[in-house]
């Protein structure tokens, strides 16, 4: 029997996204700058997804985004956070944990997921029941932070702790590799799978401003193994000082690193390129430098 694994608490993480509900558009914009991102690219898909999910879907920022595109004709949205479902209030929205789908097999034309995957504990778990939930030749379109996101801040926090306390707790969550994440959606099932990254980089005039932003994201540390306690203010100043003095510009602002990981993948279907069996080649790669 394979055991689950917990990195994450998922009821902290539907707490802290209660809470961030009601203030969330005054801290929205990177979620709104992922969508648009992510939705963009479905223009350069000719063909229609008249049933599609939008899983994690906040506020509603892809929804918005999508409004007009992609031959849509039914969005059903869905999150964990009840708080974050009635913002939303119009339209088929759903309460439910993205670890345990509630969808029948062959359910939709398009999942899209925009910053939510890498708070899953089971990811190839999760891949697979998306797989599922795709009717053949579906298209599943997600981001999600990857590993170096917010690399200033874990720097700043480590080397703080470290001094003041002797000692180091998981301040920020663990979060994917890029070049680990096409080998799961392929092992979950998918076909043509691609995983690319790019940097969003965002300044700020204070450390302090970051984490107030990411509280009011609903993004902070929701690790199983986290400090459960208030950190104490001589770690937090000395973390703020030691980002100041590494990080700062010319202009005394600091940057905020968040990497931004694309997945695109879709549900086997007839008709779809298929990759030819190992040894299978008529011509040689030595051959063809030779000319």
């Amino acid at each position: 029997m394979v055991e689950q694994l917990n990195v994450f608490n998922r009821r902290a993480l539907r707490l802290h996204r209660d809470r961030a509900a009601n203030a969330l558009s005054e801290h929205d914009f990177l979620f709104r700058e992922t969508a648009k991102r992510l939705v963009d690219r479905i223009d350069d898909i000719k063909r229609d997804f008249p049933l599609a999910l939008d899983m994690g879907c906040r506020s509603g920022e892809v929804a918005q985004e999508l409004v007009g595109r992609g031959g849509i004709r039914t969005l059903f949205k869905a999150d964990l956070s009840s708080m974050m479902a009635r913002k939303i209030g119009v339209g088929t929205v759903l309460v439910c944990d993205e670890e345990i789908l509630p969808f029948a097999p062959g359910s939709f034309d398009l999942v899209l997921s925009n910053l939510n995957l890498h708070w899953i504990n089971d990811l190839p778990g999760a891949l697979v029941q998306i797989r599922q939930a795709l009717k053949p030749d579906g298209l599943f379109l997600a981001s999600m932070l990857g590993g170096n996101t917010l690399q200033e801040l874990r720097v700043a926090f480590y080397e703080a702790e470290m001094e003041v306390e002797k000692g180091w707790t998981p301040r920020l969550s663990p979060l994917a590799d890029v070049r680990d994440l096409g080998g799961l959606l392929q092992r979950a099932g998918f076909a043509l799978p691609v995983a690319d990254f790019e940097t969003i980089t965002v300044s700020y005039d204070n450390p302090l401003k970051l984490m107030h932003d990411l509280r009011g994201m609903g993004e902070t540390n929701v690790n199983t193994e986290r400090r459960k306690t208030f950190s104490r203010r001589a770690t937090l100043l000395r973390a703020v000082e030691i980002y100041l003095d590494k990080f700062s510009g010319e202009d005394g602002r600091i940057p905020a690193t968040f990497e931004l990981i694309t997945l695109t993948a879709w549900a086997p279907g007839p008709g779809q390129p298929k990759p030819l069996k190992r040894g299978s080649a008529k011509n040689l790669l030595k051959d063809a430098l030779d000319h």
